[in-house]
């Protein structure tokens, strides 16, 4: 099959890539997004090798369920073992045997084809598009934060990003908290949300230090984290989601002295995004970039990496 994978070095374009060797069901990739992972792992994130890409909308083209054959799909990322206590109490995505989509010893969707267990996949409603689909993912993502946390109407309310997740996570929450602030670095990407009634700024002033009940971090750097720490308020929560690969210290000293809840995210359900979607309560329309076919992947990723760009997709 055709397929971009990473060796660890850089990327390559392979027209005899081997087939998915899991004996799963398989999918034939109709469209995959590149996301900020995807980025980091060409940075040294992971230490992972082999066909980047989890965020994908694809065709089955071989299941044991024969009901599936011919469906348009997503799929759930995380693959585990069955056997352990946290795959028997419904937790797969922290089984220590666990591989990972496109990130962790499971080649992703940057291919023709692709394989994921029949119970990871969810059939996708014609109302939602190829391009809408491939935001399940990481509109999932955002909804995590809500089995997470149960959000209070009256919080004030940071997200620090402006990027492709943080707009996500800013749609979830304003379902439920209508004040919140987008503290981002590029004017294009925060302007979109004034109309949505989302207070922007660009940079931290004093009087926003220590305002904010809850601070969500999707910034996909270090540097992240120090603003979050400087907008929560004593006894505050932040909700941590950024992947990244650097390695810098951070100093959490604040965090002890102001008694701040920290709270990792990561992967959520994928009902409540695709429901989200299929009845419009979520647009992610104005966040659809470009498109690549899988050969120009160079120039995918390039793009991809701009300040200024959202959501670019790769086409088998």
């Amino acid at each position: 099959m055709k397929a971009t994978f990473f060796d660890g070095k850089q990327m390559i374009f392979d027209n005899n890539y081997p087939d998915p060797k899991f004996n799963e069901t398989l999918v034939q990739v109709n469209l995959a997004g590149i996301c900020g992972t995807d980025l980091e792992i060409l940075n040294g994130y992971m230490k992972y090798s082999g066909i980047l890409g989890h965020e994908f909308v694809g065709t089955v083209v071989k299941s044991n369920n024969p009901n599936l054959i011919g469906k348009r799909v997503v799929g759930e990322i995380n693959a585990g073992c069955t056997k352990c206590d946290f795959c028997i109490r419904g937790m797969e995505r922290h089984c220590p045997s666990r591989t990972v989509l496109g990130i962790l010893k499971r080649d992703g969707a940057f291919a023709e084809f692709l394989s994921l267990p029949e119970k990871n996949l969810h059939v996708i409603p014609d109302s939602i598009s190829d391009e809408q689909a491939v935001f399940v993912e990481p509109l999932a993502a955002a909804f995590e934060i809500n089995e997470q946390i149960s959000l209070k109407p009256e919080w004030n309310v940071a997200v620090v990003g402006d990027g492709r997740l943080a707009q996500l996570i800013i749609q979830v929450i304003k379902l439920t908290c209508s004040n919140i602030t987008c503290f981002g670095k590029h004017q294009n990407k925060l302007e979109g949300l004034i109309q949505s009634g989302i207070k922007i700024k660009i940079g931290i002033e004093s009087t926003d230090e220590q305002l904010f009940d809850l601070v969500v971090e999707a910034t996909g750097s270090n540097s992240g984290f120090t603003d979050t720490m400087k907008l929560v308020k004593p006894r505050g929560t932040v909700v941590l989601k950024s992947t990244i690969a650097s390695r810098e210290n951070l100093d959490l000293t604040s965090t002890i002295i102001n008694e701040i809840t920290l709270i990792g995210s990561r992967c959520g359900l994928f009902k409540p995004a695709i429901d989200a979607l299929a009845t419009g309560i979520i647009s992610v329309d104005s966040m659809v970039d470009c498109t690549f076919p899988l050969d120009k992947f160079q120039d995918a990723i390039v793009h991809a990496k701009k300040p200024d760009t959202l959501k670019v997709f790769l086409k088998p």
